[in-house]
């Protein structure tokens, strides 16, 4: 039997697959203490694609947000998320501020990270993972799962060796964005990742997308995995990761042992679901098994934004196919993993695609960077006749003119016209008129208004569903009339 340690994800991936990455810190805050208890080995939190999120689109300062967490759960390590090359960009960020962002995240409380990179440049990984070493921080090397001919044990095997071979990295988190492993794969591709761990722990991370990441979990613990990263009921499957609660029971029944004070997890799952009904996102989700997921592997919060991508052009009808697409378009460009940036590269190619009619007549620049190889080495051959379409496009030239920069630390303090730091990244991360607003909306609220009842939630539904402009509807004694507004 095994002892497990849990590392909760509610509020980072669990958010961020069923809310869009729009939990503020005030719609958590108050149950922060009780998860603080609860016996995690780390709790999970941000990222710099949330950091983006909460300026543009709820106005929050991402500083002042992580402050009262950190401050509101101080039992328990707090672990942020990096892409090795790039912060909220689908580009490349330089060096320096990668760095800084690193430095910044530490000097706010954070003392755990996972650091990722799809293309695997472990150089980058491990200069991240020195300098959260500078205080005292954990770091997980991430690697990052996806099903490909080129993605064999021995391909990740030969990874998990070069990352582990840093002194500064302390665990090895195999990441299955998609949830397509399974007992099969796993009973070769873990004692292949855990032979070459260098004798480090080994955490998994599986989204449930289709539905069997749980059964995943207990697989992966007879083969030596002992840490479990899991969401809060509300905030888990679907597109997120298997629920605390449920892994917590068949670890009991199973006769594996944990440090979780279940009793705990009830007042959390009953304040994130309250808040997520209220606010209108989506809560206690399940996905059924679908074989198409396995084939473009696109994670689950990819899946909306494709959504609203074929909605602005009325062409919501067609999501199944642009899924289609986003397999061949994976394959047609080497196998990359679908984790950011790459699920969102290829996942726009795909609807370019199919809204255009005529494959590769349009590419962003982002694509024309990959094929350059400015991200890093392909793992398989980009296919050759699309190499030369993306690179016939308009701005090829322009783009592999212009390899990305490196510029120093102060020459960025310099461009962006200040010398804090904190400052500096959010200017880097989004622009002026973004962060005015933020200011604009003053400090970052504490909690969250609970406006959910049995009517409140029937209107909101009515109100999405109807088509009609007005609405009438009659609840116990009250007469309700609704009229759609022109936006």
């Amino acid at each position: 039997m095994a002892h497990i340690e849990f590392l909760d994800t509610t509020m980072r991936d669990g958010q961020q697959s069923l809310w869009g990455m729009r939990m503020q810190a005030g719609m958590a805050l108050p149950v922060a203490p009780i998860a603080d208890r609860t016996g995690f080995r780390v709790i999970d939190l941000t990222g710099s694609s949330m950091f983006e999120v909460m300026i543009r689109h709820c106005q929050e300062n991402p500083w002042e947000g992580l402050d009262l967490m950190v401050q509101a759960m101080p039992r328990t390590p707090i672990r942020a998320g990096m892409r090795a090359n790039a912060s909220v960009t689908f580009g490349v960020t330089p060096d320096a501020l990668m760095d800084a962002w690193m430095r910044q995240l530490n000097v706010h409380g954070c003392r755990s990270f996972w650091i990722y990179d799809v293309l695997f440049n472990i150089d980058k990984m491990h200069r991240l993972a020195k300098v959260a070493k500078e205080f005292g921080s954990e770091v997980a090397g991430s690697v990052m799962f996806t099903l490909s001919p080129v993605h064999t044990d021995e391909y990740y095997a030969d990874k998990t060796a070069k990352i582990a071979a840093s002194p500064d990295i302390d665990t090895i988190l195999l990441y299955d964005t998609a949830g397509v492993l399974e007992k099969d794969r796993l009973k070769t591709l873990l004692p292949a990742i855990k032979a070459k761990a260098c004798g480090k722990p080994i955490e998994f991370h599986s989204n449930n997308i289709l539905g069997q990441s749980a059964k995943a979990y207990l697989d992966a613990i007879e083969l030596g995995v002992s840490i479990l990263h899991t969401a809060n009921r509300p905030m888990a499957n679907g597109p997120s990761v298997p629920s605390t609660q449920i892994m917590a029971h068949n670890l009991s029944l199973l006769g594996h042992t944990h440090d979780l004070d279940v009793s705990l997890l009830a007042p959390v799952a009953e304040h994130f679901e309250k808040v997520g009904k209220a606010a209108g996102f989506l809560v206690n989700q399940y996905n059924e098994y679908d074989v198409l997921s396995i084939q473009h592997q696109i994670p689950g919060g990819m899946v909306g934004t494709l959504k609203a991508q074929l909605a602005q052009h009325k062409m919501t009808d067609r999501l199944h196919e642009v899924l289609q697409e986003t397999a061949v378009v994976r394959r047609e460009m080497g196998y990359p993993g679908m984790a950011t940036p790459f699920s969102q590269l290829v996942g726009i190619q795909a609807v370019l695609n199919v809204v255009n009619g005529e494959r590769y007549s349009i590419v962003t620049d982002e694509m024309i960077q990959y094929a350059a190889g400015f991200y890093g080495e392909t793992a398989a051959p980009i296919d050759p006749n699309v190499l030369d379409k993306i690179m016939a496009a308009p701005r090829a030239k322009q783009v592999c003119a212009n390899p990305p920069e490196q510029p120093t630390i102060e020459e960025l303090r310099q461009r962006h016209g200040t010398d804090d730091d904190d400052e500096l990244i959010l200017r880097a991360l989004v622009p002026a008129a973004d962060l005015q607003k933020m200011r604009a909306a003053g400090p970052v609220k504490r909690s969250f208004p609970l406006l959910a009842s049995p009517e409140l939630d029937q209107v909101r539904r009515l109100m999405r569903l109807a088509k009609s402009p007005v609405v009438q509807m009659s609840l116990g004694g009250m007469e309700i009339e609704l009229h759609r507004g022109s936006h």
